[in-house]
């Protein structure tokens, strides 16, 4: 089961998971995913997870829960704290109960970096102190915590995610996603609107390493009860994001304004332990992640 399946990440790890021979179940309410987006092997149903009878709604015959259904933007979450709440962290307990009452072999949850808060200018690690700055990673981290008091009956992993980008990302979304937000105005004016400073720094990261990281998750015995950055573990500054936009999209400009609620200075990971366990890196290179992007959007524009 992939929830979510409608989202970014969500429908690229389903169209995985079907090309690596599996039947695949995808939940979404399509409140923010795209229809177009899901993979059309999967057996959909559409579903607000928060919803009390969710349990009892979902195929009890799935192995395999990969959680990424939720309210992903920081900026959002601000403007109606419950309903991110709810969409995050209730629906996480409804899966936990669904996994309960019919022995789901685990959970991989999709939770974020934004769970760290402000962090010195080091590489964050996965047992360094929680200290969220939106609504958004007080769900996310709620969710963890939810999470790991139920190990005893529902084994877990978690992947704190950082900024994913790449490939079949929603230009349309305007709140969620630096480098497609970044992306999309460079295509469609020439003028970047940069919320914030440009000394902020940032863990950017493709989405086909971010795959490779939730198959093995969801695979791999050794990850159960462990959490995980889903990062490179290199430092990219804003400025350093836009000039090589620039380079790819010639002409585009940028303009700075003031910041948005609960965003981080800047943050980038300690890959350490996904190195020693998974075997796996990120290790795809913002020039070649950020080419492969730009001419999937120029493609996707005039097609």
């Amino acid at each position: 089961m992939v929830t979510g399946v409608g989202g970014f990440i969500g429908s690229q790890v389903a169209r995985r998971l079907v090309q690596d021979g599996f039947r695949v179940v995808g939940v979404d309410d399509f409140s923010s995913g795209r229809r177009s987006s899901v993979p059309p092997e999967v057996d959909l149903i559409e579903m607000d997870l928060s919803q009390p009878d969710v349990p009892g709604r979902l195929p009890p015959n799935c192995g395999l829960v990969f959680h990424l259904a939720g309210q992903s933007s920081g900026e959002l979450s601000f403007r109606d704290p419950a309903d991110d709440l709810r969409r995050n962290t209730v629906s996480t307990l409804n899966l936990i109960r669904y996994a309960s009452e019919n022995a789901v072999d685990r959970i991989v949850f999709a939770s974020s970096m934004s769970v760290y808060g402000d962090v010195p200018d080091l590489p964050v690690g996965e047992s360094d102190r929680t200290e969220p700055l939106s609504c958004y990673g007080i769900a996310k981290l709620a969710s963890e915590r939810y999470l790991r008091l139920h190990m005893g009956t529902v084994p877990s992993v978690i992947l704190r995610m950082f900024n994913v980008y790449g490939p079949g990302q929603d230009l349309s979304n305007n709140c969620q996603g630096m480098v497609s937000i970044y992306l999309a105005q460079a295509l469609e004016t020439g003028k970047i609107e940069v919320r914030g400073a440009l000394e902020r720094f940032r863990d950017l990261v493709y989405i086909d390493d971010v795959v490779e990281v939730w198959m093995c998750a969801g695979s791999v015995d050794v990850a159960l009860g462990k959490i995980y950055n889903v990062a490179t573990g290199v430092r990219t500054t804003v400025a350093d994001l836009l000039e090589q936009l620039c380079v790819l999209i010639p002409g585009s400009s940028h303009q700075v304004l003031p910041g948005t609620p609960g965003d981080q200075l800047g943050i980038y990971g300690d890959v350490s332990l996904l190195s020693r366990d998974l075997g796996l890196s990120c290790s795809t290179s913002l020039e070649v992640g950020l080419g492969r992007f730009v001419e999937w959007a120029k493609s996707t524009a005039t097609s």
